[in-house]
Parts: C-alpha cells; structure tokens; sequence
C-alpha cells in the first residue's frame, strides 16, 4: 500500500513537526493562548478516519501562521524593556540576558517559524487527505490582511510539494482562488467588521472587563517578585503581561522556535494562569461570553453548509453575495476547501457552529482547565496556525453521509443533531443544528 507519510520530508525544525506541531516544554508553551504555536491537541475521539469510512469533502479553515506583535503592542513592548534598562542597575541570574537584550521584533507580518508552519500544514493536509488530493484540487480563499495572504500562500506551497512527490497524483494545483478585502465595511466572513453594536457597542468591552478581574488575581504575586528582583522597575501589571508576551513572540521569532529565556521568568503554573487570561479574552471576546460574539460567526457558517449540501448560499450578515453567487468565485462541486482567516473570527465561527455548547461560562476569579471546559481553552482552539478540518466521510452502513468536524487534531463530539460514539452525525442532523447560523442568530441587534 502506498503510504502518503513518506511524500515529503520536511525541513528539519526541533521544535515543530508536520504530525505534531510544537513539542518543546508543553507544559508551558500549550498554554501561552493564542500565541502558542500550534499543536495536536489530545483527542478522547480517534481523530484517524475510520476503516469503514472514506472522505468524500474536507475542508480546512487555518488561523495564519506564527507573527510578530501587532505594530502598537511592539511599540508597547519595546517601551517595557526601554523602561527596565534604564532604571534597573544590575541583572543576575534567570534576568541576566535581560542587559544586553536587544528589541528586534517586526510587527505584523509572520516569522520564518510561523512559514514554516504553514509549509508543515499543507504538507499534514495533503497527507490525511490523499485520496482525494490527489485529484481534487482545493478551492483556497484568504482574508486580505497580509499576513494571511502570505500564510495561504505558504499552505498551498506545503500542499504542492507533497503533491509534486506523488505518483499516483494528477499534475493540477491549487493557488488562491479569492482574497477578500478587509476594508472598512467590506463583507467578509473571514474578517468581522460589519456590526457595528458588536465592534463599537458596550459588548466590546466585556472581554476587557473578565480579563482585568483575572489579573487581579494572579498577577500581584508575580509583580511583587519581579519587582523585588529587579529593583527600579516598578512595573505595572499591564507591563507584567507584556513581559509574559515576550516570551512567546521571542520564542516564534526563532527560525527553529527556540523557547526564549523571557519564558524562565515565570513558573509553569504562572503560565498556566496567563493561558486562562487569553482563553477568557477569546471565550468573552467572541465566543459564548460575549451576546454578539457567535454572531460573528453566522456567515461562514452558511456558506460551510452550502459547500456541504452543495446548495447556495442562504445568509443575510457578513457574506459577499456578489462572490457567493457566482460559481467562479464560490463553487458547489469541490471535494476540498481551504479558507484563511485570524483567531477572533474563527473562535466565532466556532461558537457559532455550536462546538462549544458543552462548555460553562469561564470564571473571571477561578482558573478552568481545557478538560474542565471541555476541550475548550484558546491554546486548544486558536494557536498560531490553528485549523480545523470538517470532513463528510461516507461509511459502510450509512446512506446518508457523516459529518465530523477536527480543531486541531481533536474530534468535536458534536451537538445537538444525535452524534454518536466518534462525534458524528448526518449531514441532514447536521444541518439541522446549526440552526443559529440558518436563523440569523442575532444579526438584527447589529445596526442597533
């Protein structure tokens, strides 16, 4: 039997890999929240497709790869070390590096680690899904931002390599098909912008709100030992969590993802506690906690349920009829998909598809593990180059045609359409569930 594992080898990296993503000391760096570098998250499902079973549609929706910091947090973060320099006399021991640290992160754009991640996740896709890469090319759409541009762009090189090394492959590959603009105003299910109570209204400072209560809790005792270590710096807590951003922008800035020595500051429960403070950002930002945060999530939603049943388009939020409409720009007939977007808006279409139903509200004052939420936490969810998979499988004693949905290596048991033991239902059940999304979920309270 052929085997697909051996059509590429990758670029050897000592931290990353194509199957498993980032390894190098889990026990902190699967808790950096939406700045963990992507891993396999552990499954209680087998995520393998089952041997009575075959994929007949896989669509990936991808987070972009690793970046620098935004452009105004690496001015803010660049002020932070400033400030410690001139005003702290001596670094010894863990803060030794700290002297002669030079800021060089960029802002915006991805790091040759985040690349190399996006290589390794089309690389991992056209592995899982051979028999139909094979001969089936993707249809790709990005959201404009240059940075996802760059990381379909990368994703499609991985794809194609490992395609190029395939015998048994046709010689037809994929390229971007869309990039839709993030211009003020502009639809787009891959970028949120559109409503306007959500972006400008009291809802958007919930997140904000649950994230300063947590601070207050777990942050006074670091900032009183660094403090008392580094005599003369006197940082506030808003500058203790950019001390703790340092370390895994400086560890994603590596070619190799080097873990930083800014990651040594801090224990591994401390590092825990910073997880749980970017879970309650994404969880109030734009999942559950927030009433207008799965809302955002309702377009993309719609159009996976017309590339599921192969049938148009029925929405009336954030998705571009012109382009939905026409079927050179969102076909019907593709086995495989591949959209790229940011962690925000894919935590929304998360919450909007329902995967996260099973999860209680997050505490602002108590810390909830990942199995506690269950599966739910920002690292599990939107690390640098997340993605999921949603995959129609047709299986040996099913007419109809199941439907599971994969983030990042672990199986969604799905809601509230009778999945069964492997997290499955019918296309029709499926459907039938996202009703949220089909209604509108709450886009009328938009314009208010």
């Amino acid at each position: 039997m052929y085997d697909s594992s051996a059509l590429l080898i990758p670029k050897p990296q000592a931290c990353d890999s194509v199957q498993n993503g980032y390894q190098c000391q889990p026990q902190i760096s699967h808790f950096w929240g939406q700045y963990s570098p992507y891993f396999s998250v552990p499954s209680e499902i087998p995520a393998d497709v089952p041997l009575t079973c075959s994929v007949t549609f896989a669509q990936i929706l991808s987070r972009h790869g690793s970046r620098d910091p935004t452009a105004s947090k690496t001015a803010k973060y660049n002020s932070t070390i400033i400030k410690i320099q001139n005003n702290v006399a001596n670094f010894t021991g863990k803060y030794a590096f700290l002297d002669d640290y030079e800021y060089t992160l960029g802002a915006d754009q991805l790091t040759d680690f985040g690349r190399q991640q996006m290589e390794n996740s089309g690389i991992k896709y056209y592995q899982r899904y051979a028999n139909l890469a094979r001969k089936s090319v993707p249809f790709v759409r990005s959201s404009s931002e240059d940075r996802v541009v760059e990381s379909a762009e990368r994703w499609i090189d991985g794809f194609n390599q490992t395609k190029a090394g395939d015998w048994w492959a046709n010689k037809n590959y994929p390229s971007i098909n869309v990039v839709i603009s993030e211009a003020a105003g502009s639809n787009n299910t891959l970028n949120h912008d559109l409503c306007n109570s959500f972006e400008n209204g009291p809802d958007s400072t919930i997140a904000d709100a649950a994230q300063k209560t947590w601070v207050s809790v777990f942050v006074p005792a670091i900032q009183k030992r660094i403090n008392t270590d580094l005599p003369g710096a006197n940082l506030t807590s808003t500058e203790i969590i950019y001390l703790m951003d340092l370390c895994p922008f400086n560890t994603v800035a590596s070619p190799n993802g080097t873990i930083s020595p800014f990651c040594s500051l801090f224990t591994e429960s401390e590092w825990h506690d910073y997880g749980y403070y970017e879970s309650l950002n994404k969880y109030y930002g734009y999942g559950a906690g927030n009433p207008l945060g799965p809302t955002q999530g309702i377009g993309f939603t719609n159009e996976l349920i017309a590339r599921l049943t192969k049938k148009a388009v029925q929405d009336h939020t954030s998705t571009n009829s012109t382009l939905d409409s026409n079927p050179t720009t969102f076909p019907l007939d593709r086995a495989l998909y591949a959209d790229f977007s940011h962690d925000n808006d894919m935590t929304a279409i998360f919450f909007a598809m329902g995967l996260y139903n099973s999860t209680a509200p997050l505490s602002n004052t108590t810390l909830q593990t990942a199995q506690q939420s269950n599966g739910y936490s920002a690292a599990y969810t939107v690390p640098f180059a997340a993605r999921a998979y949603i995959e129609k499988l047709q299986c040996l004693g099913h007419k109809e045609e199941m439907v599971r949905v994969i983030v990042n290596d672990r199986v969604i048991p799905l809601q509230n359409c009778g999945a069964d033991w492997l997290g499955r239902c019918g296309l029709g059940a499926f459907v039938d569930s996202m009703a949220f999304a089909r209604t509108g979920g709450g886009w009328g309270s938009c314009a208010v």
